[in-house]
């Protein structure tokens, strides 16, 4: 029994995932004439009360797609420190966009408008012109937390007040949704665009969809063409995404269940120095400076478990769809008995 909880990206489609894929009706999507991705980009687009939605192979492609809808090479987009947009894209920001990032240092990956208000550069000429807010929710680096709605309502009044534009990185966005029982409308009427994945919490084997009105969405298609993400008879992969929006957003509980569980478990280990607060599916937790970090990962890894290195001395569990009850105990077990 392998169990790897490296992230929430290493699922399998399960049995009826795969069915509607294969019985997915599909067309060229270059032309827009695949019926399934079509489907599937309106029913996100009507779930967030916005007017367009658009078909990415991955979430960094989507997020950098935003970045340049909102911005201009030589302007500056206002993130956290721990935004994913910053550390695990690549560089992209920069390369594909020609902006630079005014990093905030906030809480597990959150700031408040008072910070953002603070970030913004002076208008004049020798500052690069502040034109991009950027939010990510859940945070990854920031273990899985989630952003109180109230402050994100106050970062967008300095938004406006500044007219500034609003992107949500939401990869996790879901798992945010049922941990604080809130609804995608609500998202829909605060940012401007909004990308969401499929391929992490929701099981797909693929894909993501940057959502926004007309006027901000008017040249995604052709960014999407730039940086070569246009597909042809995708809507199988789209039939995953439709799937998993009827059968995987309530079960994000099970994941967040778990999650809680293993932190306990982990705060009660003399050999951990700190465990970040779980909310969602995301453990970060921190060894103590005695500890090598890559024995121990290695050690779990001679048990059938596999975990990740965030760099930093911070390691980080992910729970999944996969990640079922005896693996659950299975590790439970190994870890209120690991000798290291």
């Amino acid at each position: 029994m392998l169990i790897d909880l490296r992230s929430d990206t290493v699922t399998k489609p399960t049995h009826g995932m795969l069915e509607a894929m294969m019985s997915a009706k599909v067309g060229d999507d270059v032309f827009k004439e695949d019926p399934t991705v079509n489907a599937l980009e309106e029913r996100l687009a009507n779930m967030f009360g916005k007017s367009k939605a658009l078909f990415f192979p991955s979430g960094s492609m989507a997020n950098q797609t935003a970045i340049k809808l909102h911005t201009n090479p030589g302007d500056q987009v206002i993130c956290d420190k721990y935004a994913h947009i910053y550390n695990y894209e690549a560089g992209g920001a920069s390369f594909n966009s020609g902006v630079s990032c005014k990093l905030i240092d906030g809480h597990l990956g959150m700031f408040t408008a008072r910070q953002v208000k603070d970030a913004i550069n002076p208008d004049a000429y020798y500052y690069s012109e502040t034109r991009l807010v950027e939010v990510e929710n859940t945070t990854n680096k920031g273990g899985g937390a989630c952003w109180d709605f109230n402050e994100l309502k106050n970062i967008k009044k300095v938004c406006d007040e500044h007219h500034l534009g609003y992107h949500l990185d939401g990869a996790r966005l879901w798992n945010a949704l049922v941990a604080k029982n809130e609804t995608t409308q609500q998202y829909g009427e605060l940012f401007d665009t909004i990308s969401v994945c499929l391929s992490k919490g929701l099981g797909c084997p693929v894909g993501s969809v940057l959502i926004g009105d007309e006027e901000i969405m008017e040249k995604s298609i052709r960014l999407r063409k730039v940086f070569g993400g246009n597909m042809r008879q995708v809507g199988y992969l789209a039939a995953a995404g439709l799937y998993a929006l009827d059968h995987n957003i309530e079960r994000l509980n099970e994941d967040h269940k778990r999650a809680k569980e293993i932190e306990e478990v982990l705060r009660k280990l003399p050999f951990i120095k700190t465990v970040e607060p779980v909310e969602t599916n995301i453990v970060i937790f921190e060894l103590d400076k005695t500890i090598d970090e890559s024995a121990f990962v290695q050690l779990l890894k001679e048990k059938n478990i596999h975990i990740i290195g965030m760099g930093g001395g911070k390691l980080r569990i992910v729970t999944h769809l996969d990640y079922t009850n005896v693996m659950h105990d299975y590790f439970l077990s190994t870890l209120k008995t690991l000798i290291v």
